[in-house]
């Protein structure tokens, strides 16, 4: 007899159901993020599956799906080329943060967070700047909150600014990748933008992603928190190795395409997951001022690095 609890659970099957719809092309992302949050909303989660543990499992793999996808010599010139840009950004937005955080009146280190969310990778830029800085558990959930929120909103907005702007794949993945905070809601804009989008954006946002060590360590230096605690994510390094593997055993090359094109669709499975996490109530415990902030700064590096792109390019 089926006995177990998740067996009978209604809302695991239609969790479920929804989670394997998400691999075919009738679900785009910003769909997949909608149906995860309509299920949070009503109270349709099954309690049954750990979605916060299953979703930086499952976004880290597909990642490292997309690396076989990527070719390791544009890899090299778009990370070169968009280097100036990804330092510059990084430092204008944490210098930016700081003021902002004065001016606003703002607990610092929440400030911090969300600067350093914002500059750099989101919630991974968070988790790792946070025991560096000795956050404590509500600075960190309310920083995380501000950059859950406004990475739904850019999963939709950008690619319509794009379209707008008539924005070239490659200007519209350089952009992303420096403007949209994580690698998931950057992921999903790029691709729905174009296979090239998506290339440059992967490419540019885990470059981008890189500097969290180094920030990390000045963090530390300068509010005496724990530098022991930080380190490169294993994602990151595991995304380097499948360029280099694609690259130096090309005879696999059909495999690779597979796995490329699975990778994108578990990373729409990924955003229907995140869209899960996000409740009214996550947004309302996130407050103003923290909010305020995030969007200044969301403002400042999305304007301030198209108008360098479009210059540039």
């Amino acid at each position: 007899m089926l006995t177990h609890p998740a067996i009978k659970d209604g809302r695991f099957w239609l969790f479920s159901a929804l989670a394997v719809l998400c691999l075919f092309p009738i679900i785009s992302s910003p769909i997949a993020l909608i149906l995860g949050f309509l299920l949070a909303s009503f109270g349709l989660l099954p309690k049954s599956i750990n979605i916060a543990a299953l979703t930086p499992a499952l976004l880290s793999i597909s990642i490292v799906g997309l690396g076989f996808g990527i070719h390791l010599q544009q890899a090299i010139e778009i990370s070169q080329q968009s280097l100036p840009l990804v330092v510059g950004s990084i430092v204008f937005t944490l210098v930016l943060g700081l003021i902002l955080t004065k001016l606003l009146k703002l607990d610092q280190k929440t400030g911090y967070l969300i600067g350093a969310g914002t500059a750099i990778c989101g919630g991974s830029a968070i988790a790792a700047v946070a025991p560096a800085i000795k956050a404590k558990a509500e600075q960190i959930a309310i920083a995380l909150a501000c950059v859950f929120v406004l990475n739904s909103i850019a999963l939709f907005v950008f690619p319509l600014v794009g379209h707008y702007l008539e924005l070239s794949q490659y200007d519209f993945g350089l952009w992303s990748a420096i403007a949209i905070h994580d690698t998931s809601s950057v992921v999903g804009a790029a691709s729905s933008y174009g296979d090239q989008a998506l290339e440059v954006a992967t490419t540019t946002k885990l470059a981008r992603a890189l500097w969290i060590v180094p920030v990390a360590l000045i963090s530390s230096m300068a509010f005496g928190g724990n530098s022991k605690s930080i380190r490169i994510p294993g994602f990151i390094l595991a995304y380097i190795a499948a360029i280099l593997i694609s690259y130096f055993l090309p005879q696999f090359s059909s495999f690779y395409d597979v796995l490329f094109a699975i990778s994108k669709r578990t990373l729409v499975v990924c955003l229907f997951f995140i869209g899960a996490g996000i409740t009214l109530r996550k947004m309302r415990d996130a407050g103003a001022k923290p909010m305020i902030l995030a969007v200044l700064l969301w403002i400042a590096i999305a304007v301030s690095s198209l108008a360098y792109i479009t210059m540039v390019n």
